[in-house]
């Protein structure tokens, strides 16, 4: 069932719900009659701008039912790459631009030794570094303790921003030196998400809800690019 949507809490802000309401469900309905995806995928985020440089984008979490995917949560604003969302293949460390295309969701780390969620999760550690030295063995990996890497993200930080901190499974499969790392949906800074380097930011509300419908046998996954290229079926 597609969910009306409000997707701003103040009055004034009403009319700019009103259109991303219908970008959204013009998305939904693009996926539903020209995306291929696996059928593994029951749980998809989908994360879109209207021009490939706003770093400012809707998230809406989707789930199949009789193969028809739908909304299943009002829509909510999220923070994306400072320089929009790189074409798909172009990504590259350092450009400060989320990637485009279709991602699993990964690993989850939290600073807290529990987490209302079924998805596995880590308790992060002082001692966890994300390496974004496209010339490390350990680069787009997580390493716990000593490295020999020139770089890396503490994922542990002294902000709020990784307390909640999912993996985006961009450059993974294989990875490929020097097109990316530390793709993330991890939290904003306060209640308006902010743009980051490359990550997917949302308020901590908002994740602990999709924590929570996330579940491990639905293959949570992410879909991300300009609405152009959702509408025209992107899939990579």
């Amino acid at each position: 069932m597609l969910i009306s949507l409000g997707f701003f809490c103040n009055a004034s802000s009403t009319s700019v719900a009103q259109i991303s309401d219908k970008q959204a469900r013009k998305v939904v309905q693009a996926i539903n009659n020209h995306s291929d995806l696996p059928d593994s995928i029951r749980q998809l985020i989908v994360v879109f701008n209207h021009s490939p440089k706003d770093s400012s984008a809707i998230l809406v979490a989707l789930e199949q039912v009789n193969n028809t995917w739908n909304m299943v949560a009002t829509p909510v604003k999220a923070g994306i790459g400072r320089k929009g969302f790189a074409n798909p293949g172009e990504k590259r460390e350092g450009d400060l631009k989320s990637p485009s295309g279709l991602f699993r969701l990964g690993q989850l780390f939290c600073n807290d030794n529990s987490v209302s969620t079924k998805m596995p999760f880590i308790q992060t550690t002082s001692r966890d570094k994300w390496i974004d030295d496209p010339e490390s063995p350990d680069y787009n990996r997580l390493v716990r303790g000593a490295t020999s890497a020139k770089s890396w993200e503490n994922m542990k930080l002294t902000s709020n921003e990784y307390y909640y901190c999912m993996v985006i499974e961009y450059n993974f499969y294989p990875m490929v030196k020097g097109m990316g790392s530390a793709i993330f949906l991890h939290l904003s800074l306060g209640e308006n998400p902010n743009a980051g380097a490359g990550c997917v930011i949302i308020r901590q509300k908002d994740m602990e809800w999709y924590l929570k419908w996330m579940t491990p046998d639905s293959n949570p996954s992410i879909l991300m690019g300009t609405e152009k290229m959702l509408i025209n079926g992107l899939i990579k």
